[in-house]
């Protein structure tokens, strides 16, 4: 039986967090832009649903840019 006390947590290492911040970065745009595309064929209230997620992708991509800034001044 092994000891949780005793494991020692691995170290926070931030040195790629930018790079993967940025990869978040364009997956959410390219799944922005094939849910554009999604919605020429799309009606009523699936479109709402797709104009909704949409404005909350924009909204986590300022966020993602938010923190590389962040990330990019320690």
């Amino acid at each position: 039986m092994t000891d949780k006390h005793n494991q020692q947590a691995k170290p926070d290492d931030r040195s790629d967090n930018a790079e993967k911040i940025q990869n978040m970065v364009q997956n959410t745009i390219e799944n922005l832009e094939a849910a554009h595309e999604t919605m020429q064929f799309s009606s009523g209230e699936e479109k709402e649903q797709i104009i909704a997620k949409n404005k909350r992708r924009e909204e986590a991509i300022e966020g993602f840019r938010e923190e590389i800034k962040d990330e990019s001044n320690q």
